[in-house]
């Protein structure tokens, strides 16, 4: 393959920026078309999501990693360099956002002229704002029947203090007005400062990994040189790598002799289903982590599943899409338990300090919440979420967010129709199901964002769920103290319905402390003693009944109640679907 001569491009001729946007509102159709007008791709009818690799976006018509692309761009005489990156809109991936931006001097902000501004298009007008991008509003789908793409600008205008005049209209499905786009990038957004002659200085932004030919980074280049057979040096690890390729992404890989002043290609609680697999998950996990490094992993060991791990996730559809991507790129199946969010507990004795070494600490497993007696406080962690709705749902939506413990920070129109609410929540209140919930009274017009703001003090409190007495370690789950009769009410009843029925009753707990919040009872098999009784006296059926009851009350004592692992698993998977 022939190798591209980077040297045609000084530095003042690349430009690197990202797309960003909220779901659904065009960046990857963006993408597709300025991958056609600079000929990096032929123009056909099947050019769709080109920069969405994963299988797992193709299905959920999704962009899950930002992915990277090098366009060459003829222009008034001179031939340009635009290193393209294509973001993820959904809220669960601001990671890949953020990381894509560090790499990034500008970035295109695509709004729908139908939808207009969106709670992740506020998100992300700010990530760039902070790190001082240049911004380049981008009205899009102007050729959808309702599209008004003049209140969306008045609506840039208003929240982002963005002037009209520097909208760009265009249609990314028919290619209206595209080229304008290009042209808006070399003359607004400022070429890298860069110094060929100094060391070598580069950040990894992302990286793959590849089992023939190792750790695969895309890497932004701040200064210096790099070749094949160079070594170079991790600033973090120490660690010290030989090059063995260097070059492009086309958006296909395209070598190059030398790579300098720009972005490219450089190469340097889950339980598994089956025990026997841990080591092949591990493996798996390992490889996918090292390419998302948003994820956290701590070992985990339960009793009923056996070794696994307790992963961290930025939500709800990132746990959902890690896990596909397990299953199709690495064939491994898992199950997954409740999702969790770390707690904090604030120490009460220098004791206590000094055996856990710290005054503050973490809880990621509710088994290991410690008790009242210990601690000054409990924290919890919050998010400050961004709400855009049509005005005709906001007292639903206020009455939601009042349910989950929410907290009103401001309320803004954003046009004659369109409200933008912000709430303080508690992050356990939102991390399970209340974008659905948003979605089902919004009539799924409402958008939601949210952000990291810190932990807060809470009543917080360690429930468990006992059977027959017994607790179930793996059911222990730490709630708020206004929702603990609720929550364990419903976990009952799920046990109830998955527990197989015994010979003995089995009664189902959810306590806090010493104290019984909510049962549920598994009636046992009983047996008709009273079959052989025809008639007689009355007395002798009483004393069968009794003698039974009785050897019930002693079998129940004695009976240890475990739960079989398909209820378990049953249970737990309900759990994370509520």
């Amino acid at each position: 393959m022939e190798k591209i001569d980077m040297s045609r491009f000084p530095v003042e001729n690349i430009r690197n920026f990202s797309i960003i946007a909220h779901v659904d509102h065009g960046k990857s159709t963006l993408a597709d078309r300025l991958l056609e007008l600079t000929g990096t791709i032929d123009k056909t009818k099947n050019n769709k999501q080109v920069l969405d690799k994963l299988q797992v976006e193709r299905e959920r018509g999704i962009t899950v990693k930002a992915q990277t692309a090098s366009l060459f761009y003829n222009w008034e005489g001179k031939q340009y360099l635009l290193n393209l990156i294509d973001t993820p809109g959904h809220v669960d991936f601001s990671y890949e956002v953020s990381r894509s931006l560090s790499a990034c001097q500008g970035v295109l902000l695509v709004v729908d002229a139908n939808e207009g501004i969106q709670a992740q298009t506020v998100a992300n007008f700010f990530l760039a704002f902070e790190a001082q991008l240049s911004v380049i509003p981008v009205i899009n789908k102007i050729d959808l029947k309702n599209a008004d793409p003049e209140r969306v600008e008045k609506q840039i205008e208003k929240v982002f203090d963005i002037s009209s005049d520097e909208c760009i209209k265009i249609s990314a499905k028919l290619g209206t007005n595209v080229e304008s786009v290009l042209q808006a990038v070399i003359k607004r957004i400022p070429s890298p400062k860069a110094h060929q002659k100094n060391p070598l200085r580069a950040l990894v932004f992302d990286s793959t990994f590849d089992q023939y030919r190792g750790v695969i980074a895309n890497v932004a280049l701040f200064d210096g040189a790099v070749s094949k057979g160079d070594k170079i040096v991790s600033a973090h690890t120490q660690k010290t790598y030989e090059v063995n390729e260097v070059g492009v992404l086309n958006p296909n890989e395209q070598p190059t002799h030398k790579l300098h002043l720009k972005k490219e290609d450089l190469i340097e609680g889950m339980y598994p289903v089956d025990q026997s697999e841990y080591n092949n998950l591990k493996s798996a996990v390992e490889k996918l982590t090292l390419n998302d490094s948003s994820v956290t992993v701590h070992r985990d060991n339960s009793l009923a599943l056996g070794a696994g791990w307790r992963l961290g996730f930025l939500g709800l559809l990132h746990m959902e899409v890690f896990n596909q991507r397990l299953e199709q790129e690495y064939n491994a199946s898992v199950i997954l338990t409740t999702p969790t969010v770390p707690y904090k507990a604030v120490l009460s004795s220098t004791k206590l300090i000094k055996e856990y070494r710290e005054k503050e600490i973490i809880i990621i497993n509710p088994a290991q919440f410690p008790d009242k007696s210990k601690v000054v406080e409990y924290l919890e962690p919050v998010v400050l979420g961004t709400i855009i709705t049509p005005d005709e749902y906001i007292g639903k939506i206020m009455m939601l967010c009042q349910a989950r413990r929410a907290v009103q920070k401001n309320m803004m129109f954003i046009d004659q129709n369109r409200v933008m609410l912000k709430y303080l929540f508690p992050l356990n209140e939102i991390v399970v199901d209340f974008y659905d919930s948003l979605k089902s009274l919004s009539s799924g017009y409402a958008s939601f964002d949210y952000e990291d703001a810190g932990y807060q003090t809470a009543e917080l409190v360690k429930m468990d769920i006992l059977l027959n007495g017994n607790i179930v370690e793996e059911l222990v789950t730490v709630v708020h103290k206004d929702k603990a009769h609720t929550v364990g009410k419903a976990i009952c009843e799920r046990l109830k319905d998955s527990l197989p029925r015994q010979l003995f009753e089995i009664a189902i707990q959810a306590a806090v402390g010493s104290k019984i919040i909510a049962r549920e009872t598994v009636k046992a098999y009983r047996k008709n003693v009273l079959a052989k009784c025809y008639g007689g006296d009355i007395t002798r059926k009483m004393k069968l009944l009794k003698r039974q009851a009785e050897g019930k009350k002693k079998l129940r004592k004695v009976g240890n109640v475990e739960v079989p692992k398909d209820a378990f698993i049953k249970v737990l998977r309900t759990q994370s679907d509520k």
